[in-house]
């Protein structure tokens, strides 16, 4: 894979194709999917594409056909916070694709509410979503898409020859050429699915532990880049390398190698919404 066309780089991210097919699906927001502001977390929109997915792949046939998916990317932009209590409407729609993978464009927005513990009228959420997506078989390899879903996938938009270009810088700084120290991440036993593969949900976990010091990043619109490297399997001693350069911070997952080396795992870069 080399060289991309996508609209995500170039600044907001492409709007769905007038009168494209999309599928809808509504969850309700849980004091669990929040932090202390009541802003819906970064982990827990992870959660709502990973059940939008599954649903949208439900409610079609390719479940049989193409029914092993790995996300290589995911761009979230924060526009308008979502926020408890309220309801999240997921839009899903392809807004590119090849013979093997897809953008898969998620629209999250909510209708804010109030109650006796958050009685304050707050802007409706929008929060606008990209992720790569690729096509594997039972062995992990990429592999084409069945004539069917090509077919119906690519109805959606007009880009069917997409490629992949990193966003993210993959190769983390010297632990000693920067201000900030290494700090270490436990993964726990929960945070990895059947298939021991570690949950799109908890990278971002270790995310927002991040952003507590670095409130200032989340306070205004932003966008954050999840780019997955590397396998995380149980039993990962993760270690977290960080940089804050202006209004943008790049978080590093390192994971050991070879002898004493560190490896990234995956890279997260969050900073303020392209214009």
């Amino acid at each position: 894979m080399s060289q991309v066309t996508s609209g995500a780089e170039a600044g907001s991210l492409p709007a769905r194709k007038d009168g494209a097919r999309f599928f809808q699906a509504q969850y309700r927001v849980r004091t669990g999917d929040v932090d202390q502001d009541m802003r819906v977390r970064l982990d827990a929109v992870a959660r709502y594409l990973q059940d939008v997915a599954n649903d949208n792949l439900e409610a079609t046939e390719f479940g049989k056909t193409e029914p092993f998916w790995i996300v290589r990317r995911t761009i979230i932009d924060v526009i308008r916070p979502i926020t408890w209590p309220g309801t999240v409407t997921a839009q899903r729609w392809c807004g590119a694709l090849s013979t093997r993978w897809t953008n898969m464009r998620v629209r999250l927005t909510s209708d804010h509410e109030t109650n006796r513990f958050n009685p304050d009228e707050r802007p409706d959420g929008l929060i606008e979503t990209e992720a790569f997506w690729i096509n594997v078989n039972e062995q992990g390899v990429p592999s084409r898409l069945s004539d069917e879903a090509f077919e119906m996938l690519s109805s959606m938009n007009d880009e069917h020859r997409l490629r992949w270009k990193s966003m993210n810088p993959e190769k983390a700084p010297a632990a000693e050429d920067i201000s900030l120290p290494d700090r270490a991440h436990v993964l726990r036993i929960t945070d990895f699915d059947p298939f021991r593969h570690l949950n799109n949900a908890a990278y971002l976990e270790a995310i927002e532990d991040e952003l507590v010091e670095h409130a200032d990043l989340v306070d205004v619109p932003h966008r954050v880049v999840i780019e997955y490297l590397r396998p995380i399997v149980p039993g990962t001693r993760l270690t977290l390398r960080r940089v804050r350069e202006g209004n943008r911070l790049t978080v590093w997952l390192l994971m050991p190698g070879t002898g004493d080396e560190l490896v990234v795992a995956a890279s997260v870069v969050v900073g303020p919404l392209p214009t």
